[in-house]
């Protein structure tokens, strides 16, 4: 098995207009890309289990391949434990991950087909909008937020 190792990604830029870097555990494959253990919590269009191609100069990543997983973002305005308990274990009996716990942000890995439907009553059901909200981390065209992806059409195709 592959060590993990850190990396820093590129991931915007603050109010200041300066960088915002994230650092992500992956697993480096033999041919350098490097699939990425949990979701990030702020770089868009890419989920734990996707592999990547990163070029270090820059910090800007070239996705190789999906593994699948919707990265989903639950922001908070006070502590987000008693949201953790109310989410966390309802995503997990779809077989999703929580990835990261802060203060203020829940990051889960769930599969997209566990079914769109599904999470989002499970996320609309819990975060109401006002004192917490989510968002999809690669569901969404990252330049406009806005233009789905798309990515999914092909895993959840019968056979």
């Amino acid at each position: 098995m592959t060590a993990l190792q850190v990396i820093e990604l590129f991931a915007g830029t603050n109010p200041d207009g300066e960088p915002v870097v994230e650092r992500l555990q992956v697993r480096v494959n033999e041919d350098d890309s490097c699939q990425l253990v949990r979701s990030p919590a702020f770089i868009k269009g890419i989920a734990s289990g996707d592999t990547i191609k990163v070029n270090k100069e820059d910090q800007q990543f070239e996705l190789v391949k999906r593994s699948g997983n919707l990265a989903i973002r639950v922001f908070c305005r006070g502590n987000s434990t008693a949201l953790s308990d109310q989410l966390t274990p309802q995503l997990e009996k779809l077989g999703g991950e929580l990835d990261m716990e802060t203060p203020r942000l829940l990051v889960y890995s769930i599969h997209v087909s566990c079914g769109f439907d599904k999470i989002e009553q499970i996320l609309n059901s819990a975060c109401d909008g006002a004192n917490s909200v989510w968002y999809y981390g690669n569901v969404y065209d990252p330049k406009d937020g806005q233009t789905p992806l798309n990515w999914w059409q092909d895993i959840l195709k019968p056979e």
